[in-house]
C-alpha cells in the first residue's frame, strides 16, 4: 500500500500570485492556497518525493518526514527543481541522497546547481547525491516495488511521469503517446495536471483532462498543477464526477 501526500498542487506561481488581484487570490479557503506541485510517496518505511521545487522546505516542515530515500524528478523547469539546496538537512544525518532522473534533467541540474552536481572541488556544506540514470523504456525497483516510467510531452518538453503498482502521478501534461498510454492502464489512482478553463500551449486544460480520465478509466482521478484561472476549489470539485477530484496541499490518499 503507497500512502501518498500532496506537497503542492500549484503551478509555477503557486497561489495566491505575488500581487495578483485575482478573486482565487485572495480566496480564504486553506485549499486554494497551493503550494508548487510536488507529492511524497511512501511504503514500508521508504520515502520518496517527486520533484523538489521551491516550496520544497516549507512542504516538510508541513508534512514531516525523518528521512529521504530519494527524489524523483519529471523534468528540469525550476517549479520542479528550485527547491535542491534543502535536501542538506537530509545529507547531513543520511550522507547522499538519490537522485533519479533522464540524462537530460542530470544535464541542466549540472548547469545550475553545479555547486550540489559537480564533485570536483566541491564547496564545503553542500550535499551530494547518487545519480540514477532512467529511461522511459525501462521500469526499475526500489525497494522490491516496480516504477515504471512514463513519457508525457510538455509542449516541446520531454516530462517523466511514475507509475507505482496501480498508482500513476503525472505533470505538466499536454500529450501523451500511444505507447505510453498503454502504461497506464487498470490504474486505481491516476493523478494529472489539469491547469485552468481556457486552452494552453502546453498543458491540459480541463475539459482536455478530464477526456483523458475517460479515456484511460482509473477508478479515481485526482487534478494537480491547478493556476488561479481554474476556479475556487469548491465551486470546480462540485461539478466534477463522482471519481474525479481536485487535489489540495496536505490532501492525504492511499493505493495499490
Amino acid at each position: 500500500m503507497f500512502k501518498i501526500t500532496f506537497l503542492g498542487t500549484g503551478t509555477s506561481q503557486g497561489i495566491p500570485i505575488i500581487g495578483s488581484k485575482h478573486p482565487v487570490c485572495h480566496s480564504q479557503n486553506p485549499k486554494d492556497k497551493r503550494l508548487r506541485v510536488s507529492i511524497s510517496i511512501a511504503w514500508n518505511d521508504y520515502y520518496f518525493v517527486i520533484d523538489c521545487g521551491p516550496d520544497f522546505r516549507q512542504q516538510l516542515l508541513r508534512n514531516p518526514i525523518e528521512k529521504l530515500d530519494g527524489i524523483l524528478f519529471t523534468h528540469e523547469h525550476s517549479d520542479h527543481t528550485a527547491g535542491l539546496d534543502d535536501i542538506r538537512p537530509f545529507f547531513f544525518r543520511q550522507g547522499n541522497i538519490n537522485f533519479f532522473a533522464t540524462q537530460k534533467v542530470f544535464s541542466a541540474l549540472e548547469q545550475r546547481f553545479s555547486y550540489i552536481m559537480n564533485d570536483e572541488n566541491k564547496y564545503p556544506g553542500a550535499p551530494s547525491v547518487e545519480r540514477i540514470i532512467l529511461d522511459k523504456n525501462t521500469p526499475f525497483k526500489l525497494h522490491n516495488q516496480w516504477i515504471t516510467p512514463i513519457e508525457v510531452m510538455h509542449h516541446k518538453l520531454e516530462v517523466m511521469g511514475y507509475r507505482f503498482g496501480n498508482f500513476a502521478y503525472l505533470t505538466d501534461v499536454k500529450t501523451i503517446a500511444g505507447e505510453e498510454m498503454e502504461k497506464l492502464k487498470n490504474l486505481d489512482v491516476l493523478v494529472l495536471s489539469a491547469l485552468r478553463v481556457e486552452p494552453h500551449p502546453s498543458h491540459l486544460n480541463l475539459e482536455e483532462a478530464l477526456a483523458l480520465v475517460e479515456l484511460l478509466q482509473p477508478q479515481k482521478a485526482y487534478f494537480t498543477h491547478i493556476s488561479h484561472l481554474l476556479g475556487f476549489h469548491d465551486e470546480v470539485e462540485a461539478n466534477l464526477p463522482d471519481h474525479i477530484h481536485l487535489a489540495y496541499d496536505t490532501l492525504e490518499i492511499t493505493s495499490t
